[in-house]
């Protein structure tokens, strides 16, 4: 799988988002507190965008009127019909094991780690003849 340099890390703030375009394909990339992860932008239910989605939490009820919310900002939730996929795995909440989003790794680089060096300019030899300056080339 390659590489593609999406966008500069101060772009996706922490919390945010970014809908990029690498391969071909449309991929969303999310930033939890300075951990990145990216996810197909399509919903397998119908193909809705999920980079347009709510980003929330999830909600437990272990008894009537008793709620417990947790981990708030990881999950994404489809704008089309509310389907809801942990960002961290792409695995549907509703039925993990069967349904999911197709999720592809993503990490921070340093800027001089993603092209070869080190750079060497190319030089030439100058001398001074009189009142002109020659070049060799």
């Amino acid at each position: 799988m390659a590489r593609h340099v999406v966008a500069p890390l101060g772009e996706i703030p922490p919390g945010g988002r970014k809908l990029v375009e690498a391969a071909g394909r449309r991929i969303a990339v999310f930033n939890l507190d300075g951990e990145f992860f990216a996810l197909l932008d399509r919903c397998p239910h119908q193909g809705g965008s999920l980079c347009g989605g709510i980003v929330t939490g999830h909600v437990e009820s272990s008894t009537p009127g008793e709620y417990r919310y947790s981990r708030r900002g990881e999950m994404i939730r489809c704008p089309w019909h509310a389907w809801e996929f942990d960002i961290r795995t792409g695995k549907s909440w509703f039925d993990p094991r069967r349904m999911k989003v197709r999720s592809f790794p993503a990490a921070v680089a340093k800027g001089a780690e993603l092209v070869e060096g080190p750079f060497v300019a190319e030089t030439f030899p100058v001398r001074v003849e009189d009142d002109y300056v020659v070049v060799e080339a």
